[in-house]
């Protein structure tokens, strides 16, 4: 493996800088005091920084030389909205509030690479270093979008990186193709006639046509959409009647959940079904249905030019632990509105065993502070090989 002297001399810093990070965790579009420091550490190293992108959002550029490429990397800040259970020394300091996902370590890994860069300055072209508010589902990336980041800071490509449980620290995926699946929610409501229960024929019973269109749900997976396209739908509420009242038959049912896709048509092809099914369904029991279709965050599709580029990095790094086939996830990560602007690719990075189960979004999860070092080092490769000085 390859991890420059310096990014090594600099981990202790850098770790002390993601434990504080994760004992003072900040939802999306709260990021202020996570970004106060971003623009910190940025300012100190002699890195332009524009603040504001997003509301907390902080974009630094590092323009050396005279290269006329233009690169960006993307690093994510925010944590969730749940309790940390873990006894940890650097345990979230804030109830209700953890960094669950790895956005401490992904922030410092940038960090830790930009401060590299500044430093050696071996490299000619622009690097834009992206750190993005609200990745989870608050909707950061397309709000950054929307408000210029790149009119602003215009990139030829843009890369991001996830830490993955089960990977080795010193292990990268880097793939074409999907890597994540759209995240869309859809809401379905049933408009009935309520009545007594024990006189169910005097009106028009919501219940039995909720409970016949989710049983018929899964139809839609299993026999609409192509058998080799992934894809998954899922009801994930449904609120019905009052638990104090079983002798009335309520008159709306409220389903809610949400549906995965990695290719346009069959995201199309996942909204036209779901609501042809309700449709349908209040059809044949006599009532009235709405239905809403939230298309939230597209897939995340790498670029098959930028992975080249990203896999070359990799290998100057991880050598023969570089993973070429990695299954994508069904989870959703909005880079994919970046993507949009840019060619782009999304890698996957080691973070060791899932101790105690402690995945994603899992209350024992914590980032593995000796994958800080790779992770700074892949992003100096990328920037180091795509924005290659004159000899």
């Amino acid at each position: 493996m390859s991890i420059p002297a310096r990014i090594s001399n600099d981990l202790p810093f850098l770790t002390s800088v993601r434990r504080d990070l994760h004992a003072h965790p900040e939802l999306g579009f709260e990021e202020e005091r996570t970004s106060d420091i971003v623009a910190k550490l940025l300012d100190e190293a002699g890195i332009q920084v524009h603040r504001g992108l997003g509301g907390t959002g902080v974009v630094g550029t590092l323009q050396i030389g005279n290269g006329t490429r233009r690169i960006g990397l993307r690093a994510d800040m925010d944590a969730l909205a749940m309790p940390e259970t873990a006894d940890r020394p650097y345990k979230s300091s804030v109830p209700g509030k953890m960094h669950a996902c790895g956005h401490d370590g992904h922030t410092v890994m940038l960090l830790g690479a930009a401060r590299y860069l500044a430093e050696t300055r071996s490299f000619s072209g622009t690097v834009h270093f992206i750190f993005q508010p609200a990745e989870e589902g608050r909707g950061g990336a397309k709000r950054m979008v929307e408000e210029g980041l790149f009119k602003q800071f215009p990139c030829d490509a843009v890369y991001g990186l996830h830490n993955m449980p089960g990977l080795a620290v010193d292990e990268i995926a880097v793939v074409k193709g999907p890597q994540l699946a759209s995240s869309d929610s859809w809401r379905v409501t049933f408009r009935g006639v309520g009545t007594h229960g024990a006189k169910p024929h005097l009106g028009r019973d919501p219940i039995t046509a909720a409970a016949t269109f989710l049983s018929s749900l899964q139809t839609i997976v299993g026999r609409v959409v192509d058998p080799l396209q992934p894809a998954v739908v899922s009801a994930c509420s449904l609120q019905a009647g009052n638990p104090k009242a079983l002798n009335v038959i309520p008159d709306i049912v409220e389903i809610g959940g949400t549906a995965r896709a990695y290719s346009p048509e069959v995201r199309d092809q996942l909204e036209a079904e779901i609501g042809r099914l309700a449709q349908g369904t209040a059809a044949m029991f006599g009532i009235s249905v709405d239905y809403e279709f939230e298309r939230r965050i597209p897939p995340v599709v790498n670029d098959a030019d930028a992975t080249v580029r990203a896999l070359g990095a990799a290998q100057a790094v991880f050598g023969e632990k570089v993973r070429t086939s990695f299954p994508p996830s069904t989870a959703g990560d909005d880079f994919a509105f970046f993507g949009q602007n840019a060619p782009g690719c999304y890698v996957w990075l080691g973070n060791g065993p899932a101790v105690d189960g402690a995945l994603h979004h899992n209350t024992a999860y914590d980032f593995n502070d000796e994958a800080l070092g790779y992770g700074a080092a892949y992003w100096v490769s990328l920037v180091e090989r795509e924005l290659k000085a004159e000899a």
